[in-house]
């Protein structure tokens, strides 16, 4: 039986609102593409709040049929065992901490996780694997991984493993964004390495087992409207939701 619908569940951001009637509050968000991108790809999306009651957490979870991880703030360094260098950006140990139970009840009910940017480093880390604070502390890192150019145009190539879901995906080596200043640095058990940058900065990871849990370092939702192929990994993540839980 299919589900026409698949429920999404995006990890939300907390932002900080620095004007106005409510100077201090903050607001639970994600940026439109990545709801845009779900809808054309078939989904329905339902923003997660980044709170830190694993009750609520946990019942929101298992009400999705899968789980995108949404770019964000820098991953912060303590949650994998380093302390902050002089050159990591802002932080916030709430949104990180109530993602990584997002995506620990998630895997361990069989969940769909597609995660983007900082997504895919906070997935990294929740399994046991680190970040590079800064790209500077990555000896041999010589692209300009924060683009200059239209969001929704690509700067530079990855290439992609063979054998691996991402490449069946998207069928070669792609031209990606860039907007980050972080990377993956120790891969977490069970991950593997599936697409890199010419200067080996790492570009995707993916869970070594039958299941949907692929990362991207670049953001395809902000290409997806005018790139079929970027769309496309929506399309098959949500597809990989859709025979799920029903």
């Amino acid at each position: 039986m299919k589900k026409e619908r698949p429920l999404i569940g995006i990890m939300g951001n907390l932002l900080s609102i620095d004007n106005g009637a409510f100077l201090g509050s903050e607001r639970v968000y994600v940026t439109d593409a990545y709801v845009d991108s779900i809808i054309r790809a078939g989904g329905a999306p339902v923003i997660i709040p980044p709170v830190l009651d694993k009750v609520a957490l946990n019942i929101i979870v298992n009400q999705m049929d899968g789980i995108l991880l949404s770019g964000g703030y820098d991953v912060d360094p303590l949650l994998y065992g380093e302390e902050p260098k002089q050159r990591l950006g802002f932080v916030h140990r709430v949104v990180d901490e109530a993602t990584i139970e997002v995506i620990k009840e998630a895997y361990s009910k069989g969940k769909s996780i597609f995660g983007i940017c900082k997504g895919a480093q906070v997935l990294n880390v929740a399994f046991g694997g680190t970040v590079y604070q800064d790209m500077s502390y990555i000896e041999g890192s010589y692209i300009k991984h924060e683009q200059n150019a239209p969001n929704f145009k690509g700067t530079h190539p990855v290439t992609i493993e063979k054998n691996s879901k991402l490449y069946k995906i998207v069928g070669g080596d792609i031209l990606v964004n860039s907007y980050h200043h972080q990377a993956i640095n120790d891969v977490a058990d069970g991950f593997k390495v599936v697409a890199v940058a010419s200067d080996g900065v790492i570009e995707a990871i993916e869970k070594d087992d039958d299941s949907f849990v692929i990362a991207v370092q670049w953001h395809p939702e902000m290409m997806s409207k005018y790139d079929k192929m970027m769309q496309g990994l929506f399309n098959s993540f949500v597809n990989s939701c859709t025979y799920k839980h029903i």
